[in-house]
């Protein structure tokens, strides 16, 4: 398609002389703009793609798949559904837990709180939390008084293994002098990093009976918690379930029923960020045809002597398309390797930036993340890339396509 004499043209007007370096240096801009818009949307699409997934195995690791509660009232024996649930095929695990909101008090720290209450077997087959443990041990973990807490709390409260906190539950009993809260002190017995900011400052774990006890549950629990094989596919096993249990007071729920909102919102800021950061490599494509205008204005006498030697209107309208391609293709190319890069090693250079500056530039209590992640999705990198070559090419169609129909007579006429 492109002969050698059109690749010879093109590649000698790359090259511009003295007082033709105004056009190139427009060209070397959008080459640039182009480089910096592909790699701007790969980098932004990785990390927008790396805190999706993050957050949904956040959310399911530590809220599991489905989660089975009654309706207003706590699942009384509660043994029984457990061994139904664990008998539905696709059941990883089944957790049952005392939930209830609490004051924490540690020595001038106070703060609201949730208890869970787990058992210690179950605690040590919940991946998420017991391969997160950071001090003491799981072993530890039973009896009336014993505690594990996040990271961010044991932190904030000064506690290390064995110190004492205090729970106040606003449940209590009425008395004549009404109703007073239950007050009990525990011991830490670990410490756990969830790599979730939000678990790590605000749940209290507590053994289950203990948790029963302290919540005035009886032996009934709050819910049970549910893991699966494929998460993606959750729907088969959810109604599996409520099948095998088949009680209307209990009701069954999916992740993408109680956090597909939430996950639909990151879907949809992602969406609005690509066609945002799009508009990028547009406003870089409207440089190179800018960058060819200005080069078929100054070739206009070059076209003419070209024209005049037999070169036909598609031979001068290919020359022009290959100084535009060669822009889009280098640019993409450089801003692809430059994305990726950037991509694979965002949290190094995030913690470079960091104690270069000496400023925080990723905060887990906003973000609710201990680092700031990046996941390539190579079909939207692929999408990035053959979004901009084709951007470039119809940038390169009208300018080249007014190269094509510069008449040399005219082009001549006062030479």
């Amino acid at each position: 398609m492109f002969g050698r004499f059109e690749r010879m043209v093109a590649g000698r007007y790359l090259r511009a002389r003295r007082g033709e370096r105004f056009a190139s240096i427009i060209a070397v801009f959008s080459l640039v703009g182009i480089a910096l818009g592909v790699a701007t949307l790969i980098i932004v699409m990785s990390v927008m793609n790396g805190f999706k997934a993050d957050l949904m195995g956040r959310i399911l690791g530590l809220h599991g798949d489905l989660t089975v509660f009654g309706y207003g009232r706590p699942i009384e024996a509660y043994q029984n559904d457990v061994e139904a649930i664990r008998s539905v095929p696709g059941v990883k695990s089944v957790i049952p837990m005392a939930q209830g909101t609490v004051l924490v008090e540690a020595g001038r720290y106070s703060t609201g709180a949730e208890v869970q209450g787990v058992a210690q077997q179950d605690l040590r087959d919940w991946r998420a939390l017991s391969s997160g443990v950071i001090a003491g041990s799981i072993d530890r973990f039973t009896g009336d008084d014993a505690v594990a807490i996040g990271t961010t709390m044991a932190d904030r409260a000064g506690l290390t293994i064995g110190s004492p906190i205090t729970l106040l539950s606003p449940d209590g009993q009425a008395t004549p002098f009404g109703t007073m809260p239950r007050v009990k002190t525990y011991h830490v017995a670990a410490i756990f990093d969830a790599n979730w900011n939000d678990y790590n400052s605000n749940i209290v774990l507590v053994p289950l009976p203990a948790a029963q006890k302290f919540l005035m549950l009886g032996n009934a629990v709050s819910l049970i918690q549910v893991s699966t094989n494929d998460p993606s596919n959750v729907q088969p096993t959810r109604q599996a379930i409520v099948q095998r249990l088949d009680d209307p007071r209990l009701r069954v729920l999916d992740w993408t029923q109680s956090a597909n909102g939430f996950l639909d919102a990151v879907t949809v800021e992602q969406n609005v960020m690509f066609l945002i950061l799009t508009l990028i490599i547009l406003v870089a494509a409207f440089n190179v045809i800018s960058s060819l205008i200005m080069m078929v204005k100054d070739k206009t006498r070059d076209i003419a002597v070209l024209r005049t030697l037999g070169a036909s209107r598609g031979a001068i309208m290919r020359i022009f398309l290959m100084n535009g391609a060669f822009v889009g293709i280098v640019g993409t190319a450089a801003g692809s390797a430059l994305g990726i890069a950037f991509a694979l090693n965002i949290e190094r250079i995030r913690q470079w930036l960091q104690s270069l500056t000496g400023t925080n530039l990723f905060n887990p209590e906003v973000y609710f993340l201990e680092r700031l992640p990046a996941k390539l999705v190579w079909s939207q990198v692929g999408e990035v890339i053959a979004m901009s070559l084709v951007l470039s090419l119809l940038a390169t169609l009208y300018p080249s396509w007014r190269a094509a129909r510069t008449d040399p007579i005219e082009a001549l006429r006062h030479e």
